[in-house]
């Protein structure tokens, strides 16, 4: 029998990615197959259990959401610093970040936006469509339906608040909704946080001068000298401030250069309690 070439191989059907389960491109595990399925049943069954708390709380479509956060605020504040199930957080980000409200009362509104309406920031939110979590695979296909998505809301938030426009940093923060719900749902949460339907605004991440990101670095100063005295006078005698390496972290609301499972845990404190984002990132990243 013929003995097989090299491009033979080469040139073969190349098998799908392996992924994680938020959905990113991952390299094979090497643990052993059966301690994994262990593993996981017990995980399965714990979040099966919160699921079943988180469902009741919250109601069909959010219902009872408020009412419960009105009587049990503390439950509610310990259930999502201990993380909202995976299959629940779109919904809940939406309740937490007053979003829902916002769709409601802007019906048809998203739609103007993205199809009649023009953009001076379009071909710079096309420039940088590829480089937003390039390794997930909604978001790897050229011109594909998760570029498109991302383009559509980075475009419509560029002409419904024309003062922020549109600001690289943006589109992981877009980016990551979109990986949770709608267009149009992640365009209003974006507009929720920006613009502060709940909590003060964070546009001020994006405005001329980053005046927010100014901000949260003097208070994540202040706090890693408070909370982390040690490694707060090693930074200062190595003269390294907080803005040679955490600038990115609150531009990208830490949807950047971070582990997807804590950047998620963050996003779950942070969309309820949001003016501590300082505080927050001392908690996850240093001390947690």
């Amino acid at each position: 029998m013929e003995k097989k070439k090299m491009d033979d191989y080469e040139t073969g059907p190349v098998p799908p990615p392996r992924v994680d389960r938020f959905g990113f491109v991952k390299q094979e595990l090497n643990s052993p197959e059966g301690l994994a399925r262990s593993r996981s049943a017990i995980v399965y069954e714990r979040e099966e259990r919160r699921v079943r708390k988180w469902r009741k709380m919250i109601g069909v479509g959010g219902s009872d959401w408020k009412h419960y956060v009105r009587r049990k605020p503390h439950v509610v504040k310990r259930r999502i610093r201990k993380g909202i199930p995976d299959c629940l957080r779109g919904l809940v980000w939406q309740l937490i970040s007053g979003s829902r409200d916002l769709l409601l009362m802007n019906p048809g509104v998203y739609e103007q936006l993205v199809i009649y309406e023009t953009s001076a920031s379009e071909l710079d939110i096309i420039r940088d469509i590829s480089r937003t979590f390039p390794s997930h695979v909604f978001f790897q296909q050229r011109h594909g339906p998760g570029q498109r998505s991302l383009y559509n809301v980075l475009k419509a938030y560029s002409v419904y608040d024309r003062d922020v426009g549109y600001v690289q940093g943006m589109g992981f923060v877009a980016g990551l909704l979109l990986l949770y719900m709608s267009e149009e749902d992640a365009f209003w949460l974006l507009v929720a946080l920006l613009k502060g339907a709940v909590h003060a605004p964070m546009e001020g991440l994006y405005l001329v001068g980053l005046p927010l990101v100014q901000q949260y670095l003097y208070q994540f100063d202040q706090l890693m000298r408070e909370q982390l005295p040690k490694l707060g006078e090693h930074f200062t005698r190595e003269m390294i401030n907080p803005s040679m390496y955490s600038s990115q972290w609150f531009i990208t609301v830490f949807s950047y250069s971070f582990p997807f499972h804590l950047a998620l845990r963050i996003w779950d404190v942070f969309l309820y309690e949001v003016s501590d984002l300082p505080f927050i990132a001392v908690h996850f990243l240093f001390i947690h």
